[in-house]
């Protein structure tokens, strides 16, 4: 008890570390109609505060910004205004990836905003625009630390005028699009451009470059001069219509015709609270899951892509740790790989005011048939709070219940609970960051020792970063509407998945040197453990590995790694994971392999990246090697192509075995409403090869037109599979 009395105490004392000195930029409301052209021809912009003077981010984060941006920023009753003139002293063309909305900022030229509209430093809204006027809007969580998350989409408006030395965008938010607090006249602001032709990452208030230009930790101060105005009447209604026909081919089936309808709401019951409502969601305009090889004993993690779980989806699913989740929204309507008919559900969330945060979740899907068995109606009820302490951290507790509906109404055995409580610990200057969390399950039976807990613990500088990180999940831990495969190991030879009790430990420790002079921007040095033992304090599974990362200034990498591995099989096992019968022995195995990775300067045409490894396994050898090369043709499009193979040599086997996963990918934007992606993917390992080809009109802002067309085979023979094309119509409406 006395040493958990001085780790916490210890956390009080960093989570009150110094604060950072910030800059302010006022806004003021104008009466002005502002145009949104790219020209800037109001009279409001010439009185407007201006945030220049950017900080370099990167190549380094000592001086000022050599490119130079000049932005600003006012509103009226509807809209946050901001302008930006992104000069630009170098020759040749801008550098983009396509016309396609929702870039990825890391390699764009880009001018972004970034606002926290309750100033709580740990989450907000990011806008971004490229020289060509392509939007992307994302939401920022977690203090920012990883960037913002673009799936999340909103109606907003910009436009760019492109000049010979500078490009100039427009931008107005509608009040409507985000959440805040009325009540409240300083917010916190943050302005990012990065110029890839002089490959340079620059931000106005000084962001160091061990941290994301996205941190929250490092935003100014947005002083507004009154308090804003509720928007008023604030309700979307988004509803769509769906046709298609598919067919599968391994039953012998006839073609099937399908038809429906359904759509979604959002209404503002504040300013800061969003009430969200669907009634039979359909998602079949989302891209496929990138098929990947899987060489490990446990389940892969795919994030959710569907667009009603997006919003606010951190509240909900930032709880435990990537491996050990007690909500994960893909649970709901899918169900390994099969489509479970979802009825409707809805979503409150946001913030009442500054500290707090809530949200509530409540979906119901329908009984249905999968594969000739009956699979009941669920309910899932979720619900989470989280309190705001010291500056930027956080305790939040979360309830997630899944309830079956059957032949007996309100089923009294078939359901699942979890209560958890989390604390997030997040210092001033973001020195420090963690997490520290205890959840419990609650079903019919085994509810006794079903809890897990873990804390992980960073600290980071602009030379070291050192992570400290424990984890521990009972055999009887049950998170049915969440995901924690390490627990679940399944004998081969008799079928049964045995749940197991696991403890991990995993250390990292990284020294990053920056030459001054060079080619080479930075050099990272790692070492790092993950270690696993069982309830009995035996080792399981453990890996050391040292390794070296090389970043050069022309955005190129370099790895070079040593692995050593420690794996105690508990059953017979098919450890080259691609169904052979005979199976490797339970028992301790001890192999080494080393890896090289790198990828090419990523503001080239072309980019090529790739990774081998070569090394014993087991009982015998493994060389594994994958590549990827794309061709940006710039605006219109890039075409990618990925390959993957493996190749495991085990003596008891008759002959070598090789995984082969291929996939060639295109992305064509005609314009920036008309848009195609095709991709194949070929998995031998899965015996697997689909197409997938999605056309997307955006004739309106958030309204589409979906046809989308998938086919799979078998990939020895190429046989058909099943098949399918889907037309979908959506209209976005502003009530």
């Amino acid at each position: 008890m006395q040493k958990l009395l001085t780790i916490f105490g210890f956390l009080i004392l960093t989570a009150f570390s110094h604060a950072q000195e910030y800059i302010c930029i006022s806004i003021f409301k104008t009466s002005e109609k502002i145009n949104i052209d790219g020209e800037l021809k109001e009279d409001v912009w010439s009185k407007c505060d201006q945030a220049s003077d950017f900080w370099q981010n990167f190549p380094f984060d000592t001086s000022i910004a050599i490119t130079k941006t000049v932005a600003m920023i006012t509103y009226d009753e509807k809209n946050i205004y901001v302008a930006a003139i992104c000069y630009d002293s170098l020759p040749g063309n801008y550098i983009i990836q396509s016309l396609k909305r929702d870039f990825a900022y890391p390699v764009s030229d880009a001018f972004v905003v970034t606002i926290d509209p309750f100033a709580d430093k740990q989450n907000g809204f990011s806008f971004g625009v490229n020289p060509y006027g392509v939007q992307r809007e994302g939401l920022v969580s977690t203090g920012g630390d990883q960037g913002a998350t673009i799936n999340w989409d909103n109606k907003w408006f910009s436009e760019v005028k492109r000049f010979k030395d500078k490009w100039i965008v427009e931008m107005a938010i509608p009040f409507k699009s985000i959440r805040f607090k009325n009540d409240l006249k300083d917010w916190r602001i943050n302005f990012s451009r990065n110029d890839l032709k002089r490959n340079e990452n620059s931000t106005w208030n000084k962001v160091p470059r061990q941290f994301n230009v996205s941190s929250l930790a490092y935003t100014g101060t947005l002083h507004i001069d009154s308090l804003l105005k509720k928007t008023g009447k604030n309700i979307s209604v988004i509803p769509y219509a769906i046709g298609g026909t598919s067919q599968d081919f391994t039953k012998k089936q006839k073609p099937q015709y399908t038809y429906n309808a359904g759509g979604d709401a959002k209404i503002a019951v504040s300013s800061a609270l969003n009430l969200d409502l669907t009634i039979n969601p359909d998602f079949s305009q989302v891209e496929v899951d990138r098929q990947l090889t899987n060489l490990t004993r446990f389940s892969l993690f795919f994030p959710e892509q569907r667009q009603f779980f997006i919003e606010n989806s951190d509240l909900f699913q930032s709880f435990g740790f990537r491996q050990i989740r007690p909500f994960f929204s893909r649970r709901i309507g899918l169900d390994n790989g099969n489509i479970i008919p979802i009825l409707g559900g809805a979503r409150l969330s946001g913030k009442p005011n500054k500290n707090w945060r809530i949200g509530v979740l409540d979906m119901q899907t329908a009984k249905t048939v999968v594969n000739d068995k009956d699979v009941f109606a669920q309910n899932y009820f979720v619900t989470a709070v989280q309190r705001n302490v010291f500056e930027r951290s956080n305790i939040a507790m979360i309830f997630v219940n899944r309830q079956q509906l059957d032949t007996t109404g309100v089923s009294a055995t078939n359901f699942n609970r979890v209560v958890g409580l989390d604390y997030n610990l997040a210092t001033a200057d973001n020195h420090w960051t963690g997490k520290f969390f205890f959840h419990h399950s609650l079903s019919n039976k085994n509810n006794n020792d079903a809890y897990t807990h873990a804390s992980w613990l960073r600290f980071a500088n602009e030379n070291w970063s050192i992570h400290w990180n424990h984890e521990y999940v009972n055999k009887n831990y049950n998170a049915e509407t969440g995901f924690t495969p390490r627990i679940f190991q399944t004998n081969q030879q008799t079928g049964v998945t045995n749940r197991l009790t696991y403890w991990r430990i995993e250390p990292i420790i990284t020294y990053n040197y920056f030459p001054k002079k060079g080619k080479i921007n930075k050099v990272s040095y790692n070492l790092y453990g993950d270690y696993y033992c069982n309830d009995k304090y035996t080792t399981t599974d453990n890996l050391a590995q040292a390794s070296t990362t090389l970043l050069f200034r022309n955005s190129s990498t370099f790895y070079v790694g040593v692995q050593n591995h420690y794996t105690k099989l508990l059953f017979p096992t098919d450890v080259s994971f691609s169904g052979q019968s005979k199976l490797l022995n339970s028992g301790q195995y001890l192999y080494t392999d080393a890896s090289i990775n790198f990828k090419t300067n990523q503001r080239k045409t072309f980019i090529l990246g790739g990774t081998v490894s070569y090394g014993s396994y087991f009982v015998g050898n493994k060389l594994s090697y994958n590549t990827e090369l794309s061709y940006r043709w710039q605006p219109y499009g890039i075409f990618a192509l990925s390959y993957t193979h493996d190749e495991i040599l085990l003596p008891y086997l008759n002959k070598k075995v090789s995984l082969d996963l291929i996939g060639p990918k295109m992305e064509l934007s005609f314009s920036k409403k008309l848009f195609l992606t095709t991709f194949f993917q070929y998995n031998s390992q899965v015996d697997n090869f689909n197409i997938n080809a999605r056309l997307q009109y955006r004739f309106k802002p958030m309204s589409d037109f979906f046809i989308v067309y998938s086919d799979n085979y078998y990939a020895t023979n190429l046989e058909k599979k099943n098949r399918a094309v889907v037309a979908k119509f959506v209209y976005w409406f502003n009530l």
